[in-house]
C-alpha cells in the first residue's frame, strides 16, 4: 500500500498535463454582417395638427331668440343652406315700417315737386319773389333726401330680416352646437353657433427645425425648388394606422419662429371619405432617398465618449473601429459616412457586450430558415462544399438575412 501512493501522485500530474495540451479557446458565435452599398429611404416624422381647407365660425349678424335649428351636429351641409332661424317677427315689422316710410317719402317728394312747379310759374309772372322760389326748390331737395334715406332704411331692414336665416357660407361638415331653441344670441356671443369645416382637403401643419430646413435649401437650391421637388409625404393617423392617400407639401413659411427656432410647413391631403377631421392630430413622415450608401443596424454599434464604434472582424478576431454616421436616422439603422469600407465584416448584434480580441465564429445554420437555404445554395454551386462550410463562407451566408432586414 505504501508503494502505490507515489505512483498515483505521478499519474495525476501527467493526466493534467495531457488534458492541458488538448484544450484550446473556442470561438464565440455571433451574427456577422458584410458591408456593402445599398439604397435606403430615411423617414423623418413630425407631429402635425389637422385643419380643414376652410373652417368657418358661424355667428349671427342680428340678435334674437333661436326659433329653429335645421341641421344635425356633425352633418354635411352645402353652401347657402339655412342652419338656424332667429325670431323674425320684430324684423318683419321693421321692414314693413321702412316700406311705409318709403311710400310717405315718395308722396312728400311729389308734393314738393308740384310746389316747385307752381312757384316757378308764379315767379315767371313776377307774383312771388326769387326767395320764395328758392325755398320751394330747397324743400324739393329735402324731400328727395328723405326718400333716399327711407329707401336705405328699407334696405337695412330687409337685410336684417334675411340675417335671421343663418346660412352656411361654404360646403363642409358641421361641428357641435352649443345652443338650443330659445337661446338668446347676438353678434357678440363668445361661442359661435357652430363651426363648418370644408374638409374635402385636409391641411396638416407641422414644424421643422431651422437646421433641417437649411439642409433642404442646400439640397434643392431654394425653398421654391424644395416645395416643387420634394417627394410625396405620408400621414399616420391618431390611432396609429397609415392614411391610405399620400399628400404633398404645398407651403413653407419664409420666416423662422423666434420663440421656437422652427419653420412652419403645410402638407395637403385629399379627404374624399371625410376620414380625417379638422382639429385632429397626426404624424407626417417625409421620405429622403439615399443611394449607394453603407447602412448598418444600430445594434451593431456602441457609443463611447460621444463617439460611435463598431466591432470589425479581422482574421477572426474583434477589432474596435470608430465610424461617423449621418446626423439623422430612423431609430433602427445608421447611414455610415466614414470608418467602414465595402467588404468589411462586422458583428451585427450585441456590440455593447463585446471587447477587443474576442475570437468570433458565425452563428449556427439553425438560426433561421433563410440562413439554411442560403447555405444549401452555396453547397449546390460550389463543388465539394458541404454543410461544414469554412468560416469565410459562413460569414457571407450569415449576412444575407441581416442585410435584408436593414433594407
Amino acid at each position: 500500500m505504501k508503494n502505490r501512493i507515489p505512483l498515483l501522485a505521478l499519474v495525476v500530474p501527467l493526466l493534467s498535463a495531457c488534458s492541458g495540451e488538448q484544450t484550446r479557446p473556442s470561438a464565440e458565435e455571433y451574427k456577422l454582417l458584410t458591408v456593402k452599398y445599398t439604397n435606403t429611404t430615411l423617414q423623418t416624422d413630425y407631429a402635425a395638427t389637422l385643419r380643414g381647407r376652410q373652417t368657418v365660425e358661424i355667428r349671427p349678424q342680428v340678435s334674437g331668440l333661436i326659433t329653429e335649428i335645421r341641421i344635425d351636429e356633425g352633418a354635411p351641409v352645402r353652401k347657402g343652406e339655412v342652419l338656424f332661424v332667429i325670431d323674425q317677427v320684430p324684423y318683419r315689422a321693421a321692414l314693413e315700417t321702412a316700406q311705409a316710410n318709403v311710400k310717405s317719402a315718395e308722396a312728400g317728394l311729389q308734393t314738393a315737386r308740384l310746389t316747385t312747379q307752381s312757384k316757378e310759374a308764379l315767379f315767371s309772372e313776377r307774383v312771388i319773389s326769387e326767395f320764395d322760389l328758392a325755398m320751394a326748390r330747397n324743400q324739393q331737395l329735402e324731400a328727395e333726401a328723405a326718400l333716399a334715406q327711407a329707401r336705405a332704411q328699407e334696405t337695412n331692414a330687409r337685410n336684417n330680416l334675411s340675417y335671421t336665416e343663418v346660412k352656411s357660407p361654404v360646403d363642409g361638415t358641421t361641428g357641435m352646437i352649443p345652443y338650443r331653441i330659445g337661446a338668446l344670441v347676438d353678434s357678440n356671443i363668445e361661442e359661435p353657433l357652430v363651426d363648418v369645416s370644408d374638409d374635402r382637403q385636409i391641411h396638416a401643419y407641422f414644424s421643422m427645425a431651422e437646421n433641417q430646413m437649411l439642409d433642404l435649401i442646400q439640397q434643392y437650391g431654394s425653398l421654391e425648388e424644395a416645395r416643387a421637388k420634394m417627394s410625396d409625404v405620408t400621414l399616420r393617423m391618431g390611432n396609429g394606422a397609415m392614411y391610405e392617400l399620400a399628400g404633398r407639401i404645398d407651403a413653407i413659411s419664409g420666416t423662422v419662429d423666434e420663440g421656437t427656432g422652427a419653420v412652419r410647413l403645410r402638407a395637403v391631403f385629399p379627404n374624399p371619405h371625410h376620414l380625417l377631421r379638422s382639429g385632429g392630430s397626426a404624424t407626417i413622415s417625409i421620405p429622403t432617398l439615399f443611394r449607394d450608401r453603407i447602412i448598418i443596424p444600430q445594434s451593431a454599434t456602441y457609443e463611447l465618449q460621444d463617439r460611435i464604434f463598431v466591432w470589425k472582424v479581422v482574421d477572426g478576431v474583434t477589432r474596435s473601429a470608430p465610424i461617423t454616421v449621418y446626423k439623422y436616422n430612423d431609430g433602427q439603422n445608421y447611414i455610415v459616412e466614414s470608418g467602414l469600407e465595402v467588404g468589411d465584416v462586422i458583428v451585427a448584434e450585441g456590440a455593447g457586450l463585446l471587447h477587443e480580441g474576442i475570437r468570433v465564429g458565425t452563428a449556427p445554420q439553425s438560426s433561421g430558415p433563410a440562413t439554411a437555404a442560403a447555405v444549401k445554395a452555396v453547397s449546390d454551386t460550389v463543388p465539394g462544399t458541404t454543410d461544414q462550410a469554412t468560416p469565410q463562407t459562413e460569414t457571407a451566408v450569415e449576412t444575407l438575412p441581416v442585410f435584408e432586414s436593414v433594407k
